[in-house]
């Protein structure tokens, strides 16, 4: 089984920007559990501060993958190009929100990426990738 973890902007920053709110883990530390515990997934893992660069990974494998974990940072709330991606891909995506979206800024309360997902876990730490990759097992 392939699946994709794909970040958008700043989250390659995880472990260092704003603690409070994301945790002190880097993203690559975090990886490397998730490659331990599910030993039998083929992980992709890539990551960009830049919209077209998202989309052009998003379609490179949205066709041949079988799973994609998305979470496109700050795009949610102003890419309909991004999800207007999602729905031309075939290949299921479920986006993960590290923070919960819903109770923070009003602004943050709008995804032009949900409505073209699986399913959307937000609020519950990074815990939300491995919960994604569940899911897509059990989907497959």
């Amino acid at each position: 089984m392939k699946i994709a973890i794909i970040n958008g902007p700043n989250l390659n920053l995880l472990g260092v920007r704003e603690t409070g709110i994301y945790g002190s883990q880097n993203f690559e530390q975090y990886l490397e559990l998730l490659e331990k515990q599910f030993s039998h997934i083929d992980f992709h893992y890539y990551q960009s501060n830049i919209e077209g660069e998202l989309i052009n990974e998003l379609q490179q494998i949205g066709f041949e993958y079988n799973g994609i974990i998305f979470n496109p940072g700050g795009y949610t709330h102003t890419s309909v190009a991004l999800g207007d991606c999602i729905a031309a891909i075939t290949t299921p995506v479920v986006e993960v929100h590290i923070s919960n979206i819903f109770s923070r800024e009003d602004f943050r309360k709008i995804s032009h990426i949900s409505a073209k997902c699986k399913g959307t876990i937000a609020g519950l730490g990074l815990k939300g990738y491995e919960l994604a990759i569940r899911w897509l097992i059990e989907n497959k």
